[in-house]
């Protein structure tokens, strides 16, 4: 677990301020961890339908799998709910938090403002099958740098944690082209923030680089979301989907 994991995992605010829940939810969402926030809030919904709730004290819970969930103190079910796969962005408009879920096929908006936030938390939660099955982001690492053509044919590290004014790159390499490539790993599924965090690489170090060389952009992570694939294609940047080793095989390896 990373630092910035561990930070998330323990973080939790009580009455915060639209910016302090603001700041909590995001940087929860970026470590991929369970999200949930408490207050008076309205929902809105477009998409298959439409739907109004107005206002009242309620339970919202963003999932790392792009679920998100609205709870009352009754029943078991939601009364609004995302499915997996989508995007969350969440903001201050107006002195208030806005927290807004959607995707694009098929297309779905859901918007969740809260007049207070009563409480808002970020835990690292996993479970048994996720510890036997998921790796680390070093495993992932590790894995690439075995297997090299798990990226792409050809492919040939020649650094880690390569230092840029924008930060440090996971593995830094070459194609059989020779052309300098950057690769982001991620062991989760990931949104449109992995893909900005790949495109402000690849920026730093095309500046760093020779003017004539092109520097490529690869994402490696077990799958991303409909606006990350989307991003991706409009800014050059590619994808593949590979997922950390598995425990039991780390073990055997061992």
């Amino acid at each position: 677990m990373t630092e910035r994991e561990e930070t998330v995992r323990l973080r939790s605010l009580t009455r915060p301020a639209p910016e302090d829940a603001c700041e909590l939810v995001v940087e929860g969402i970026d470590a991929g961890a369970l999200v949930t926030a408490v207050g008076r809030c309205s929902v809105d919904y477009e998409g298959r339908a439409e739907s109004t709730l107005g206002p009242g004290e309620r339970h919202v819970m963003l999932k790392p799998d792009g679920a998100a969930l609205v709870h009352t103190d009754e029943g078991q079910q939601p009364v609004n709910w995302q499915p997996p796969d989508c995007d969350h962005e969440v903001s201050v408009v107006d002195g208030q938090l806005l927290v807004e879920s959607h995707r694009e096929t098929p297309a779905e908006h859901l918007a969740i403002t809260f007049e207070s936030v009563l409480q808002a938390s970020a835990f690292g939660l996993t479970d048994e099958r996720d510890l036997s099955l998921a790796g680390t982001e070093e495993d992932l690492r590790e894995r690439v740098l075995d297997d090299p053509d798990l990226v792409e044919t050809g492919f040939s590290p020649l650094a880690t944690e390569r230092s840029t004014p924008a930060g440090a790159v996971d593995v830094y390499g070459e194609d059989r082209e020779g052309r300098a490539v950057v690769v982001e790993l991620k062991r989760r599924r990931v949104g449109p923030d992995a893909v900005g965090q790949l495109s402000r690489y690849v920026d730093a170090l095309a500046r760093d680089l020779h003017a004539e060389r092109e520097v490529r952009g690869v994402l490696v992570a077990p799958s991303v979301t409909d606006r990350a694939r989307r991003l991706l294609a409009e800014r050059g940047l590619e994808f593949v989907s590979l997922k950390p080793p598995r425990k039991d095989d780390i073990d055997a390896d061992g």
